[in-house]
């Protein structure tokens, strides 16, 4: 028995050590690369976001979006995504958000509900009520307590 396994062993051996030993493959040439110098790179999104839990548009206005993220607050961007504003910050105290929703008949008037719905064993997946905002973030009041997960908007 023990000589099948040192067979075994032998075998996987001189499998598994010329693998080791081959030399790193050579660039492919003739790779174009002119057309990649005018790129730049750039950050997406805000810089502390967190995940994603719930995003919002504005009708007719197709450059603004609402985001709610876990641990990251609410933010604001008027320019599809390429800057991005938080308005959570010294307001709300829990930074999960579990909704966004924007008034159809005001779009200044902004609902968060804060709490994730998965609720996890950490404290980010706890909520602290309902918010709103009469000034599109600008200052938020607290509506209702407790986990909120949807907002719907009559």
């Amino acid at each position: 028995m023990q000589s099948a396994y040192r067979t075994t062993f032998l075998i996987l051996l001189l499998q598994i050590f010329p693998v080791l030993a081959v030399p790193a493959a050579e660039p492919v040439s003739g790779t174009d690369t002119a057309r990649l110098e005018g790129l730049e790179w750039r950050l997406v999104g805000p810089y502390r976001g967190g995940r994603v839990t719930t995003a919002t548009g504005v009708p007719g206005k197709p450059n603004l979006y609402y985001m709610g993220a876990t641990g990251g607050g609410v933010w604001k961007t008027e320019n599809a995504g390429t800057t991005w504003e938080n308005l959570s910050d010294g307001y709300f105290k829990v930074g999960t958000i579990g909704a966004v929703a924007v008034s159809e008949s005001d779009n200044n008037v902004l609902y968060v509900g804060t709490g994730e719905s998965p609720i996890r064993g950490v404290t980010t997946s706890q909520g602290d009520g309902v918010w709103k905002s009469a000034d599109a973030g600008k200052k938020h009041a607290c509506k209702k307590t407790g986990r909120q997960y949807q907002v719907e908007m009559n």
